[in-house]
Order: structure tokens, then C-alpha cells, then sequence
């Protein structure tokens, strides 16, 4: 998506009107989803990227690139992730919308 469509997205966004999304954003939206609920959850557990990483069999570059949106993991590694962050790596998809959250571990 070019810097003029996006804004006249912003645009159309303010005036209330349908906004299309290309798939591009789309993906790029559910990664940054993604990102911001593994930084959350490791900022919430005190945690450095390092900490996670070495839990989950990972480089810290790695969680510096998924919490950043520039990358989605595979579904294994996720699983690795979601018990280094030692929670459920909840991911919610539909149509219009995605939504990603950690539900931690009961204690």
C-alpha cells in the first residue's frame, strides 16, 4: 500500500465511509496483532526478549522481529512461545477482523 493510499484510507475512515482493506494490510495488521500481544505479555511477566527466547528455543532476534510485526511465526513455534510466555496464545479470526491475546497460566 503506497503513502497516498493510505491516506485516502485515513480519510474515507474519518468520513465514516467503507474503507477496503488489501490483503497486504490485512497480514500486516495480524502481525503487528500478534507482536503487540507478545511484547505485552512478556512486558506484563517482567521478562527480557532473551528470557522467552532461550525458553521457547528461540534467538532473541526472533522476538525482537515478532514483536515488532515483521514476521509470523509457524504454528509449532507459537506453541513454543505461548509456554516460554507461560500462557494460551488466544487468536480470533473473522471476515472483518482479528484479534490476538495471552490468557495467563492459573498460578
Amino acid at each position: 500500500m503506497t503513502s497516498s493510499q493510505w491516506k485516502t484510507h485515513g480519510v474515507k475512515q474519518l468520513l465514516g465511509q467503507t474503507v477496503e482493506y488489501d490483503q497486504e494490510y490485512v497480514d500486516a495488521r495480524l502481525a503487528g496483532d500478534l507482536g503487540q500481544a507478545v511484547y505485552d505479555r512478556r512486558v506484563e511477566l517482567g521478562l527480557s526478549q532473551t528470557e522467552p527466547a532461550e525458553r521457547a528455543a528461540m534467538t532473541q532476534p526472533q522476538i525482537s522481529r515478532i514483536e515488532g510485526g515483521d514476521t509470523v511465526p509457524t504454528l509449532p513455534l507459537l506453541r513454543r512461545l505461548a509456554k516460554a510466555l507461560d500462557g494460551s496464545l488466544n487468536v480470533a479470526l473473522t471476515a472483518d477482523d482479528s484479534r490476538v491475546t495471552f490468557t495467563p497460566h492459573a498460578a
